[in-house]
């Protein structure tokens, strides 16, 4: 900072101004200072102006698998929103969900310095994790339960869930299967518990539920021992990549879709559109999603505080072709 201040015909403080963008400087003496930094190959340290303002400018990023659709595309748009606050995101992808491994992840991203914590996974690994926080630093959960311990933000995984179901009975499904995600997971616990809701308060019928792992192996799997129930004329699959097992394995079986078997997936990701036949699917929001986080998180660090509460994004059906109306009884 010295050798530029010198080569600039200015002050060290300037210098320091210019480097961190303060408005009050004349912009001749800014130019002056930049071709400076230039010529010798000036940048600022980073770690310095973080540790002199109390800040770092970057959120940690904890995340159980980068396999799944929600997980990618909420992890996008958390970068690009970050990025648009000029925020760095530093990631830490957990191998395996235990508690060991949570606790080592927040023990990395202490050391790594980062101004608040955005959680992509089930939260109840955070909470017996015993996880010790740098002071005031944030943290905002993404899909998942935290009662009052965190911030919040979630897709309405229930309303979904309650739209698919109806949209099955009001074609004229007697009832509707269904294709469930993983026991630990909060959001597939929510879409179970509202399909089974819905189909008790309409005085239907509730099958046992099938449960797969969100992958479209575990969904083609189900969808072999579904497509030997001959009542079974509807499915709700809990993501549209288990949609996408179920649906080879009904055509493999001989059970055309929808004339003989509808199927509804959750997600709306780009590829559901192209599936065969096209999926009918809950659409949820992972960019908004993605983007409450971080303004979840920008106001815990402006504030230097907690936050606690939830903040539900809405979901819409999109109607495609792999719904209609049941098969006429024989």
């Amino acid at each position: 900072m010295a050798d530029v201040a010198q080569r600039a015909g200015v002050s060290s403080q300037t210098v320091s101004r210019v480097a961190n963008g303060h408005p009050g400087v004349v912009e001749s003496t800014r130019e002056q200072v930049l071709t400076a930094m230039q010529e010798l190959g000036y940048r600022p340290n980073s770690a310095a102006r973080a540790l002199k303002r109390g800040d770092f400018r970057t959120l940690g990023i904890i995340l159980f698998g980068l396999s799944t659709t929600g997980n990618v595309y909420t992890l996008e748009a958390i970068a690009t929103s970050a990025a648009q606050h000029g925020y760095a995101t530093t990631l830490l992808p957990v191998a395996v969900p235990t508690q060991s491994q949570v606790r080592g992840a927040f023990t990395r991203l202490g050391e790594l310095a980062v101004d608040a914590i955005i959680v992509i996974m089930e939260v109840h690994l955070l909470d017996a994790a015993t996880v010790s926080l740098p002071p005031h630093v944030g943290v905002v959960v993404a899909d998942s339960d935290a009662d009052d311990q965190y911030s919040v933000v979630d897709t309405d995984q229930a309303g979904g869930a309650r739209e698919a179901v109806r949209h099955l009975l009001e074609l004229g499904h007697k009832t509707v299967w269904h294709l469930a995600g993983p026991v630990e997971s909060f959001a597939a616990q929510r879409r179970a518990d509202a399909w089974r809701a819905t189909l008790r308060e309409a005085g239907r019928e509730v099958p046992e539920p099938l449960r797969g792992d969100w992958s479209a192996d575990s969904g083609y799997r189900a969808g072999l021992r579904l497509a030997a129930e001959p009542g079974c004329t509807a499915v709700f699959a809990a993501n549209d990549q288990m949609a996408l097992g179920l649906l080879r394995a009904l055509h493999e079986s001989g059970r055309t879709v929808p004339d003989q078997v509808s199927v509804v997936g959750f997600d709306d990701i780009p590829d559901s559109a192209s599936y065969v036949p096209p999926l009918t699917t809950v659409h949820q929001d992972f960019v908004e999603v993605g983007r409450l986080c971080v303004e979840g998180a920008m106001r815990q660090i402006r504030s230097n505080a907690g936050e606690r509460g939830r903040t539900l994004v809405p979901t819409r059906m999109v109607i495609r072709q792999s719904t209609a109306p049941p098969p006429p009884a024989r």
